[in-house]
């Protein structure tokens, strides 16, 4: 940890220490210009595919077996249209206002900036041709917002929900929801009067990214804010940490509050990879006692992150497709759970008692259902969870087992979707040469181990790919191939350094597609093993460990 950030200190960047809002606004909207015309022409294209392809085919077998109940309630096709979604979090006075402030160039209507907290409600910052405030009742009943399903919730949320819109370049690509900033101590949590942390699952869920500000003074984790934190479980590919006014302190302060920030994560986050945090620092008016020594880092820093902004179009496209593909094996598994359970109901007499036995042995029950159907353990849900769903139900009205609605849902993942992802713009037509590999493209000089691996350990019949095909089929591959932001945390948890991932990555992609297929994810890790047990790797891939180019 202390590397990756003393390596990206000592980068020296031509850039001004000057910036306006509206310079740093020009800028996203140039870099987005390109993303705009491609989510109106080809993606475009791809999203009428996946509402074709989800209505007609996977829709059915979620409204069938009562999926709202248990998951979420079926997509509408606003959700499926829906602009990318960045959400921000953290406690109060962190910044998160100011950083769209920061972003639009101006203050979104009804937005206030101070010291105190100033945001008590979720506000879903939208583009519209005018400044208009729509109170959160209306928002969720407005068939051309994606917000329908935060009618759950109640009027206690609906109450401190809205939607501001602006004319905006920037919101053209994206909708920004600005989260209330959290305090210390049960109170809050008790007067808020509806679930926290359940309305942040929601927008976690729906995000295409999830962004948590930190400020350089504040490092503490509240009690309410570590539970939100918690509630990202499953969404961490998503999440960004800002450590924002780190211009508040000077060079070696920063360092250790850098340390301090990622040692206080590393207590909340439970993930093996280590959180992506930027050094930033969002004012409305700067303050005369600023330290201009890590200007530099931490105008890179900013630049990085808007570059990631930029690219949320093409991401988004990608990430609808990969969640109707999870939401489609997640139906599936759940119409067979359903179908079992109803199948398993007296005809007569007994059906209560035999209700709760089949609840009290859920556990038991799914391994059957797993094992008679060849389903992945990992496709089930959480079983205590299932079982509080389950007692708002009775068993005997539930929908029996139709194979047709099955073979519709198979036939939408076995075929349609596959398809759908094979006419995105993917691999090296879109990826520069910077992306086309996730730990960088520049050459860094290797130090290599002393001892050699034989000769035979460069053939490919010596990589273990049947060892590792759970772990690549868990990374829910489209068309056979996985991305580098996918692979990445898997390679990381190698603990091999940076340095040497990247240049693991580059011989194992041998197509340079910016991809990986169930052979090159083998081989990449095939080859860390190699340099884990003491070997180094060679300037080029032998054609031996290629299949059908072996010599």
């Amino acid at each position: 940890m202390s590397n990756k950030f003393d390596a990206s200190w000592g980068k020296s960047h031509s850039i001004s220490t000057t910036s306006t809002f509206r310079s740093t606004s020009q800028v996203l909207q140039e870099q987005s210009s390109s993303s705009s015309s491609d989510i109106n022409g080809e993606y475009a294209t791809i999203v009428e595919g996946l509402k074709k392809i989800y209505n007609n085919k996977i829709k059915q077998l979620e409204t069938t077996y009562n999926f709202e109940g248990f998951h979420s309630q079926p997509l509408t096709d606003s959700d499926i249209e829906a602009k990318p979604i960045v959400l921000l979090m953290g406690q109060y006075s962190t910044g998160k206002t100011t950083f769209i402030k920061y972003l639009l160039g101006r203050e979104y209507p009804e937005s206030h900036i101070g010291v105190e907290p100033t945001t008590d409600r979720f506000v879903a910052v939208m583009n519209s041709v005018e400044d208009r405030v729509i109170p959160g009742n209306a928002a969720a009943v407005n068939a051309k917002f994606p917000f329908r399903g935060l009618n759950k919730f109640g009027q206690a949320f609906l109450s401190r929900f809205q939607v501001s819109q602006l004319p905006s370049p920037e919101l053209e690509n994206m909708t920004i929801i600005d989260t209330p900033g959290i305090l210390a101590g049960d109170k809050q949590r008790i007067d808020r009067g509806y679930d926290f942390t359940s309305v942040i699952e929601y927008f976690a869920e729906r995000a295409d990214l999830i962004l948590l500000l930190f400020d350089a003074h504040k490092l503490d984790i509240s009690n309410e804010f570590k539970m939100a934190i918690h509630s990202l479980k499953g969404q961490e590919e998503k999440v960004k940490v800002l450590l924002n006014k780190a211009d508040m302190v000077d060079e070696q302060q920063l360092m250790r509050v850098y340390g301090a920030l990622m040692w206080s994560l590393g207590k909340v986050v439970q993930t093996p990879e280590v959180m992506r945090v930027y050094l930033c620092s969002f004012w409305s008016e700067k303050p005369p006692n600023v330290f201009e020594d890590s200007r530099n880092l931490i105008e890179s820093e900013q630049r990085d992150l808007l570059k990631s902004m930029r690219e949320l179009p093409r991401n988004a496209t990608i990430r609808k497709i990969n969640e109707i593909v999870k939401r489609a094996r997640l139906a599936k598994v759940h119409a067979y759970i359903i179908g079992h359970l109803k199948k398993e109901m007296p005809a007569m007499f007994g059906k209560q008692s035999k209700q709760n036995e089949l609840i009290s042995r859920l556990d038991k029950e799914f391994i059957t259902i797993m094992q008679r159907h060849q389903l992945a353990p990992g496709d089930f849900p959480n079983v205590e969870r299932f079982k509080q769903g389950l007692r708002n139900y009775k068993f005997e009205k539930f929908s029996n087992l139709k194979s047709q609605i099955l073979e519709r849902a198979e036939d939408a993942l076995a075929n349609d979707l596959p398809k759908l992802m094979a006419k995105f713009p993917q691999g090296n037509r879109m990826l520069s040469p910077a992306e086309r590999n996730p730990f960088g493209d520049s050459e860094p000089n290797y130090r290599y181990l002393d001892s050699e691996l034989p000769p035979s350990y460069w053939e490919f019949s010596s990589v273990d790919k049947a060892s590792v095909m759970p772990q690549f089929n868990s990374l829910h591959p489209i068309d056979g191939k996985i991305s580098g932001a996918s692979v990445k945390p898997v390679l990381m948890e190698t603990g091999l350094s940076n340095d040497m991932l990247r240049k693991v990555w580059k011989l194992a992609d041998w197509d340079e597609d910016g991809y990986m297929d169930a052979d090159q994810f083998a081989v990449a890790l095939h080859l860390c093993k190699g340099v884990l047990s003491g070997g180094e790797l060679p300037d080029e891939l032998p054609k031996s460990m290629i299949p059908n180019r072996r010599v």
